[in-house]
């Protein structure tokens, strides 16, 4: 990993997401066979993201990744009121799930290391990789490679309409969460809002928004339409209030 890291950052990450992707997608079919939801799911996130500490640790990355305190302060960032407010939106619809208690525990748990994987994978190595040559192609290729990613629950058999729309939420979170990154030099805000934002959602139920509106399909529109919107909103101020920094090597 050092030898590949050390010759070129940007396919270091590429690797790190071929490895992600791909170990999600069969690691959910291993829980199928073992008959124990997100159990393998949780054990090769958990694993990848030790491998992941470790390679940071041993050569000095934690702050080349984000993995440290930010350099601005928490009233400046808003407390971060606006992840909040995205992180729990679901929630707000209604609370209800379908998991038995061992289900949503993995569930929970994998969702944590999801959280931190994503993290440091595509606003981590990917980002950093990229922006060495251009601070403007990272912010966007980081950010749409992130929705894009999403794509993988397609091919897991997820619903076309609702894969869709996360991968069009995802990308404008992604653009926020690289402006967080960018301006305040940690991931950790990011990682707890990823592991919070995923987690929830498990015990979301939208029943009530459904009755409304009259569909499934119009409730998950505007829960996304929300999300999208308080996080264009929370990038702006972001990049018009918080002072520009230097990337650190």
């Amino acid at each position: 990993m050092k030898k590949i890291f050390e010759k070129n950052e940007l396919t270091f990450a590429i690797v790190l997401i071929v490895i992600y992707v791909v170990g999600s997608s069969l690691m959910q079919r291993v829980s199928d066979v073992i008959g124990i939801k997100f159990v393998a799911e949780t054990a090769f996130n958990l694993f990848f993201s030790v491998v992941i500490i470790v390679f940071a640790g041993k050569n000095k990355l934690m702050k080349h990744i984000g993995l440290c305190r930010s350099d601005v302060s928490a009233p400046k960032m808003l407390f971060y009121v606006p992840l909040v407010l995205i992180a729990f939106m679901g929630a707000f619809f209604g609370i209800g799930t379908e998991l038995s208690i061992m289900e949503l525990v993995m569930r929970t748990l994998m969702m944590i290391f999801v959280g931190f994987l994503e993290e440091i994978i595509f606003r981590g190595f990917l980002f950093k990789g990229i922006a060495k040559d251009n601070l403007k192609e990272a912010i966007i290729i980081s950010s749409v490679t992130f929705g894009i990613g999403h794509v993988v629950n397609l091919l897991n058999g997820y619903d076309i309409l609702k894969s869709v729309i996360q991968i069009v939420f995802a990308v404008a979170v992604g653009f926020m969460l690289v402006f967080i990154f960018v301006r305040t030099g940690s991931l950790i805000a990011c990682i707890v809002f990823h592991a919070l934002n995923n987690s929830v959602s498990a015990i979301s139920n939208s029943a009530y928004l459904v009755n409304a509106l009259g569909s499934e399909d119009a409730a998950h529109i505007l829960i996304a339409a929300i999300c999208i919107v308080l996080s264009i909103a929370y990038t702006l101020y972001i990049v018009k209030f918080l002072p520009k920094r230097e990337l650190s090597d």
